[in-house]
């Protein structure tokens, strides 16, 4: 049911062939046309809300002195705050409304984001003393900076298989 009503959304726009060539059909759930490229394109807009998001969290809760939790939690809200911004701003702009475009942000990024912060939070609570360097420290930063690289790494395998499934940042492309 969702295959063919993201297809006729695409077809009635006119969107063809401005795709790279195996983004093809990826947003619409046939799995061989999904590149590790179209895959990895999806976790890097992912991951420059989540990383902004994630920073600017760290950086509050760091630099206030909150417990390692609080820092935590005010990471992780801001990081799926930023990447849901970041996608509804591209289907704002397509002409769908507020409800719309957060709909498929939701849908877009939800599993994304999760897998992200996993990982990104994992990694600065498992680093000795990252979460207790100060901003001015090079733990911190060194240690930020690897989570996010990790994420990354970890979040593109799992965005290629959603993308294969018509799902994940597939969901945006049936709004381009």
């Amino acid at each position: 049911m969702e295959h063919s009503a993201h297809t006729g959304h695409h077809a009635e726009h006119g969107h063809h062939g401005h795709h790279e060539p195996q983004a093809g059909h990826a947003g619409h759930g046939h799995g061989g046309g999904t590149g590790w490229r179209t895959a990895a394109r999806a976790t890097l807009h992912c991951l420059t809300g989540c990383a902004i998001g994630e920073v600017l969290g760290q950086v509050i809760g760091v630099g206030l002195g909150l417990h390692n939790g609080a820092t935590v939690a005010l990471s992780i809200v801001l990081a799926f705050v930023f990447g849901y911004a970041l996608t509804m701003r591209g289907v704002l702009r397509a002409g769908l409304s507020f409800r719309d475009a957060l709909k498929v942000a939701l849908a877009a990024d939800t599993v994304s984001i999760l897998v992200m912060e996993l990982i990104d939070n994992g990694v600065m609570v498992a680093v000795p003393g990252a979460m207790d360097a100060g901003l001015g420290q090079l733990l911190f930063w060194v240690s930020l900076a690897g989570s996010l690289a990790l994420a990354f790494v970890v979040t593109v395998p799992v965005n290629r298989w959603l993308i294969g499934r018509g799902r994940g940042h597939a969901v945006v492309h049936a709004h381009h």
